[in-house]
């Protein structure tokens, strides 16, 4: 049960919604001094003194700070998009289709035959799995807390531990 007492500091002691998640509730592991969730069995280290939290099982460097009722994301400045990632996410994305769609102007089929109908499908598809694949890491990366989730319950269906 997550902590009732809305301004609580943050202890071993206590239960608290998760926070990559937001389904599951993280506790103490017995004999350390780190947390996990009960749903997403992601573990965190603890600052208990400036009341914060860092997920320690993952390559992301993401931290949260306990405010005494919710967890608030702290400020992660290397981590941001910066305009080259944008600038490279647009071009996996938009490169391949254009290319597609480039050699279906430059060379078209004829009109009424069989194929008429594929290069248009091919730079569609094209896009959106391009598209796809950089939505995924993004998500990925971010941890973002509906993914997070998502996976985690297609991995209970799966049967999956």
């Amino acid at each position: 049960m997550v902590e009732q007492n809305k301004m609580s500091a943050l202890s071993y002691k206590g239960t608290y919604s998760c926070p990559v998640c937001r389904q599951g509730e993280i506790s103490c592991l017995p004999l350390m001094e780190a947390f996990a969730c009960n749903f997403c069995h992601h573990i965190f280290t603890a600052d208990l003194e400036k009341q914060w939290i860092q997920l320690a099982d993952s390559s992301q460097p993401l931290g949260w700070r306990w405010n005494g009722s919710k967890w608030v994301a702290t400020y992660r400045s290397h981590v941001e998009m910066t305009w080259e990632i944008w600038l490279v996410a647009i071009a996996l994305v938009l490169l391949p289709p254009s290319l597609i769609w480039l050699g279906y102007h430059i060379f078209p089929p004829e009109t009424g035959s069989k194929g008429y109908w594929f290069p248009p499908l091919w730079t569609l598809l094209s896009f959106l799995s391009h598209l796809a694949f950089v939505s995924w890491l993004i998500v990925e990366y971010y941890q973002l807390p509906i993914y997070v989730s998502l996976r985690v319950r297609l991995r209970q269906l799966l049967g999956r531990p």
